[in-house]
């Protein structure tokens, strides 16, 4: 096995960690559920030395297995995307991957729908809907939370050895749509608070099960100093975790940021800069996270990302005295040219 964890026992201890870097790429349900899809993908991590897959066990409130949570079964949040949860893992960490479970845990629309007491609602008591018309739940609310740990709690039980939330913030709404929001459990606490308590108060209910507990975070979250009105500052939640993992996609970095015209063009600057700016500032933090970014393997606008792209964000990592990376591709669809190209980058550690 890749990993051998060793986790402080006490709140705000980081987990010392004796592994071999993650390098991985994110699988949905259907790509995990599917003996085929499964079989390739496994294949070229074999021939890529890709070590990780990050798969999605709760999305958008669907959980992707038929899961014995009682809250889950109660609101019909259990699918059959992965029909054998456990035989699947079983044959992932047989190949030496190391099985990630991501965790979606606020903008759950099944939980939202069916207990509207746990939502996000609106001054007149109606469960209130983003600009998508996609409801949340109350990011607040301890049931949520406890729901959300108890489906991470499971899958570990499964054979999952890390797990990632995502979506651990608010929504990122227009003020005209968050004028209107009421958040029944808010109790005065500050929206970053909120994210904050929720992750401490996670890693203490997890703490016995002995494995990595993480978070995605917006790009810009390395480099804005406030939390851009999601609950994400950085300094509020890089000790409240064992990773820290910021999606650094060139593509969602609006034009002029870093100084550079168009960030989608230079992936290398974007993410060196996004690094470097977050290693400054973990600097400054006792016991922060490590940070593993979420490399963009996915195309949006121009110009089509390619082993090239792929290549300048991955030697950024490296450039940046980082070691850790994942890739992701919504369709779990990734180009075997590029992960070669991968493997041969040196690694090259600064600090």
């Amino acid at each position: 096995m890749f990993f051998v964890l060793v986790l402080g026992a006490m709140a705000g201890v980081h987990a010392a960690q004796e592994r071999q870097p993650v390098r991985g790429i994110y699988l949905n349900a259907f790509a995990a559920g599917s003996q085929r899809r499964l079989g390739q993908l496994l294949e070229l991590a074999k021939g890529a030395n890709i070590n990780t897959f990050v798969i999605d066990v709760k999305e958008v409130g669907e959980v992707s297995y038929a899961s014995a949570v009682p809250l889950a079964r109660k609101v019909a949040a259990t699918r059959q995307y992965i029909r054998d949860a456990r035989r699947m893992l079983t044959r992932v960490r047989a190949a030496g991957i190391h099985p990630i479970a991501r965790i979606v845990v606020f903008r759950d629309t099944v939980l939202a729908r069916a207990r509207p007491d746990l939502a996000i609602r609106t001054k007149d008591g109606a469960v209130w809907v983003d600009r998508h018309g996609v409801p949340w739940v109350d990011s607040y609310n301890k049931d949520v939370w406890d729901y959300n740990i108890a489906i991470a709690r499971e899958a570990i039980e499964l054979g999952f050895r890390e797990i990632q939330w995502d979506y651990v913030r608010f929504p990122d709404s227009p003020h005209s749509y968050l004028a209107n929001a009421v958040w029944p459990a808010r109790e005065g606490r500050t929206k970053e608070e909120g994210v904050r308590a929720f992750l401490l108060y996670a890693r203490e209910q997890l703490a016995d099960l002995d494995v990595p507990i993480t978070a995605d975070v917006f790009g810009l979250t390395l480099s804005v100093k406030n939390d851009m009105n999601i609950g994400q500052r950085w300094e509020a939640m890089a000790d409240a975790v064992d990773v820290l993992l910021p999606m650094v996609y060139p593509s969602h970095f609006a034009d002029g940021t870093y100084g550079l015209p168009d960030p989608n063009a230079a992936p290398y600057a974007v993410v060196r800069r996004s690094l470097e700016d977050g290693i400054r500032r973990n600097n400054e933090i006792p016991d922060a996270a490590d940070i593993r970014p979420w490399l963009q393997a996915f195309t949006l606008g121009n110009p089509r990302y390619g082993p090239t792209q792929l290549s300048e964000q991955v030697r950024a990592v490296y450039d940046a005295g980082l070691t850790e990376w994942i890739l992701w591709n919504p369709a779990s669809r990734y180009d075997r040219v590029a992960l070669d190209s991968l493997a041969a980058i040196p690694v090259k550690r600064t600090n």
